[in-house]
């Protein structure tokens, strides 16, 4: 594994490249918002998702809402998102879970987080780094990155993720995921990502 002088510069060097895009984390005005946006982004690209997310909390404003909601309904809504009959039965749930639960507030602790329907590891660290705690959401884009310059030679995204923890001070932590995909929101190519990802290499 690369140093973290060395990690720190490289990270830098790909924020240069991004052309910042919206992500499906970004920018919504409520925390249920972020946090469904986000659980159903997964394997579909943000635009969609934002676009369908869109549509969604039109009909279903808060967590209390979208808990009473039928599952046809919800699966017609979503359904130009990959897996959407299985995101379908776990954000109805999850709202099912905050509404009973939390009173129609998202927890922000880990452990509570990863109990709701459909939320992972993943989802959960990417959640808490937009609303301001030191987490790092491992997903197929700084997976990839990760092991493409160094940072990590593991697999595992946990693993991965502990690596991330070691290398990067706290302070990187909640934008290495947002930097990170920017950059593959940026880059479709795998050719041309591989490039750019190598010349940063030998920095």
């Amino acid at each position: 594994m690369v140093k973290e002088k060395l990690a720190i510069k490289q990270l830098n060097e790909l924020k240069k490249r991004i052309i910042a895009k919206r992500l499906a984390a970004d920018g919504w005005n409520s925390e249920y918002k972020t946090l469904i946006s986000i659980l159903m982004s997964a394997r579909t690209r943000d635009e969609t998702t934002i676009k369908i997310a869109k549509i969604l909390f039109k009909k279903y404003p808060s967590a209390k809402s979208l808990a009473k909601a039928k599952l046809p309904d919800v699966e017609r809504i979503i359904k130009p998102v990959n897996f959407y009959r299985n995101k379908s039965k776990n954000i109805i749930n999850c709202a099912k879970q905050i509404a009973s639960e939390y009173n129609g507030n998202i927890p922000h602790e880990f452990d509570r987080l990863i109990k709701l329907s459909g939320v992972g590891r993943k989802t959960a660290n990417v959640f808490l780094a937009v609303y301001g705690h030191d987490a790092i959401g491992v997903d197929t884009h700084l997976a990839y990155c990760s092991r493409r310059l160094g940072w990590s030679k593991n697999i595992n995204p946990k693993d991965i993720e502990q690596d991330l923890k070691k290398l990067f001070p706290k302070t990187y932590w909640r934008r290495l995921n947002w930097i990170v995909v920017s950059f593959g929101q940026t880059y479709r190519s795998r050719k041309e990502k591989n490039k750019i990802l190598d010349k940063i290499k030998r920095i």
